[in-house]
């Protein structure tokens, strides 16, 4: 009878040890989510300037455009900055409209159209915030199976006892380790078109 017993404590003990790890686990998943999504908009912050520069001799007319694009990048800096889901919203909303601006002018434009750096400018646009857009799904993944996982049954039981709570969601760290890097690869790398 005593190794009943005994052997149902060690079974309770592996199993409160297993979602412990199953927990921590998913707020490390979560805080690599959480630099994925820096870095992503760090990269469209460095990225779309440069292009935008090497882009600048053939848009000329088009000065609309260009101004979209910087307040596009604006916004993304503050989005980063304000650490608030609805400023990324918004930003990400800004260089949706750039990048259908964009669009726009490529296709009414064969000259335009047919320059490999509007071209890739778009390309990087686009994949850029396909990225982004990844990084954010993924968060929100892990932190809806992390508070499922808290607020359910037996769950409930252990998380607090373990002083574990509740994920926030989409919110942009922009200091420590999250967003950490060397000196060289703070630099922007410049690209001109003379």
């Amino acid at each position: 009878m005593i190794y009943i017993v005994l052997a149902i404590i060690v079974g309770v003990v592996f199993y409160i040890l297993g979602f412990y790890n199953k927990l921590k686990t998913l707020e490390v998943q979560i805080q690599a989510s959480l630099q994925e999504i820096g870095n992503q908009l760090k990269r469209q912050a460095n990225l779309i300037p440069n292009l935008v520069d090497s882009v600048k001799g053939y848009l000329k007319h088009e000065k609309d455009i260009f101004k979209m694009l910087t307040d596009a990048r604006t916004k993304v800096d503050q989005a980063a900055q304000s650490r608030r889901p609805e400023k990324i919203d918004q930003a990400q909303d800004a260089v949706s409209k750039v990048l259908s601006s964009l669009q726009i002018l490529v296709e009414s434009n064969p000259q335009i159209q047919a320059s490999s750096l509007v071209s890739n400018l778009m390309n990087e646009l686009r994949d850029t915030a396909d990225k982004l857009m990844y990084a954010r799904r993924t968060l929100i993944d892990l932190s809806a199976e992390y508070n499922t996982a808290i607020i359910t049954i037996p769950g409930v039981w252990f998380a607090s006892l373990f002083g574990f709570k509740p994920q926030k969601g989409l919110v942009i760290p922009t200091g420590g380790t999250f967003n950490e890097v060397t000196p060289p690869e703070t630099e922007n790398p410049k690209v001109k078109l003379d």
